[in-house]
């Protein structure tokens, strides 16, 4: 800061940074505005700066690999597409900064000694109140940008704030207009929520301003869907149980945590202790997927959440064989099996039961041990080259049926697995086929 005062320069820390330093004394993303344009910041941090976006923000790197992002002041002209400004003009005064900011505890800024606070929209007694109220017109502000409204549930959500009633109110107005912001946006502010301490209170939120049945509206199909047996709850309840007890901090687990009945209410059958939802984590499986495209999920975090909600009706019990707990390893994966465990733990806790039981304890044991037996063809002590060698075969489909015969009979009994006894096998099918 002292750089830019030197230089002609004014420079205040803004934003989210002086709400977080304000009410925790810390600061996670550091950012500042300034009268600077962003060809004249470059000019002072030539060496250890990038500007990567069209908005004038300059991105300056400390000495210990801290990013320190600068924006000059700016005026924001029409959003056409409820998202970007279509124009952006460069401002001379702080004053013109803080009015295009969302709400008052994030149009907040402090000087370089740290000792004033400049707040021209009450943010301080707002921040006091724990609420969120939106700069201005809220109608206004969500308006320009309606991403806005999923950041106000994020941040109600991450310090467990209460959002202010006109700014709500205007919420429920526009919320319709999210079906204009792109999906990836949509799904970085809700993973945000899904990783914050209240996520199930987030979701609440979005289904009360109407944002969720925009977003994913087939997650409110669950709503008063009862269930039967060990259920105390409908659908759309045991799943928020299960959101809210969900231990992992990825946050596609914890949306499968929230999909992973969702379909329950499209195949529901019957009533009372007779009803069904048989195949509901088939169909579900597709649902979700289906919600994860449209919030631009990678392919990676789609196959996570795939495996999740399709495989998490699996028996925990102490009669499974080690085959069928190989066979669930194999659906799931093993580098996803300790998201599933945390997500069936999530979904026994949601559904009123205990935390855990000497069977699921015995059953996790397991999971762990059965790792260690031959998991696939790859793990037999022989090979494609032992098989040919033996039989005296050249490559071909034969070589794979003969790996895939003797893997059948080490799944059975682990023990057969050594090299001498499994060349003896070869052997033996050799002299049968000769």
């Amino acid at each position: 800061m002292a750089v830019f005062e030197k230089n002609g320069g004014e420079i205040y820390l803004v934003g989210g940074a002086v709400r977080d330093l304000l009410s925790e004394g810390t600061v996670k993303d550091w950012d500042f505005a300034t009268n600077l344009i962003p060809e004249k910041m470059k000019r002072l941090f030539a060496k250890n700066s990038f500007c990567n976006n069209r908005f004038g923000t300059l991105s300056i790197v400390g000495k210990n690999k801290e990013i320190f992002e600068v924006t000059t002041y700016r005026k924001e002209v029409g959003y056409s597409d409820k998202r970007h400004p279509d124009k952006i003009i460069w401002g001379k005064r702080l004053e013109d900064d803080l009015a295009r900011r969302d709400f008052t505890i994030n149009a907040l800024a402090l000087d370089s000694q740290g000792e004033k606070v400049i707040d021209l929209y009450g943010g301080r007694e707002d921040l006091a109140k724990k609420l969120i109220r939106a700069v201005g017109s809220a109608d206004k502000r969500f308006g320009e940008d309606a991403l806005r409204m999923m950041r106000a549930v994020r941040i109600a959500t991450t310090l467990g704030f209460t959002i202010e009633k006109k700014t709500f109110e205007a919420m429920v107005k526009n919320a319709s207009s999210i079906r204009q912001v792109a999906g990836e946006r949509i799904s970085h502010e809700l993973f945000l929520i899904l990783l914050s301490p209240t996520p199930a209170e987030g979701i609440k939120l979005l289904r009360n301003c109407g944002l969720l049945a925009e977003i994913m509206p087939e997650l409110l199909a669950g709503i008063g869907i009862e269930q039967k047996g060990h259920h105390i709850d409908d659908v759309w309840t045991h799943n928020l149980k299960t959101l809210a007890n969900c231990q992992s901090r990825n946050p596609v687990t914890r949306l499968a945590c929230l999909l992973h009945d969702v379909d329950k209410a499209v195949v529901v059958k019957g009533e009372g202790e007779n009803r069904t939802f048989h195949n509901h984590e088939v169909s579900g499986a597709r649902t979700a997927v289906r919600i994860g495209k449209r919030l631009r999920l990678s392919n990676k975090q789609l196959d996570l959440l795939f495996r999740l909600v399709r495989w998490h009706m699996f028996t925990a019990s102490e009669k499974q064989t080690d085959k069928a707990i190989r066979r669930l390893i194999r659906n799931v994966t093993v580098e996803y099996i300790g998201e599933m465990i945390a997500m069936r733990r999530a979904d026994r806790v949601g559904s009123g039961a205990r935390e855990s039981s000497w069977r699921w304890e015995l059953f996790k044991k397991r999971i762990v041990e059965v790792q260690k037996q031959p998991f696939s063809i790859k793990d037999l002590k022989v090979n494609g080259k032992d098989v040919m060698k033996v039989l005296k075969i050249r490559p071909g489909r034969k070589v794979g049926k003969v790996l895939e015969s003797l893997f059948a009979e080490v799944e059975e009994d682990v023990k057969l697995n050594k090299r001498e006894i499994l060349l003896k096998k070869l052997e033996q099918i050799s002299s049968l086929s000769s």
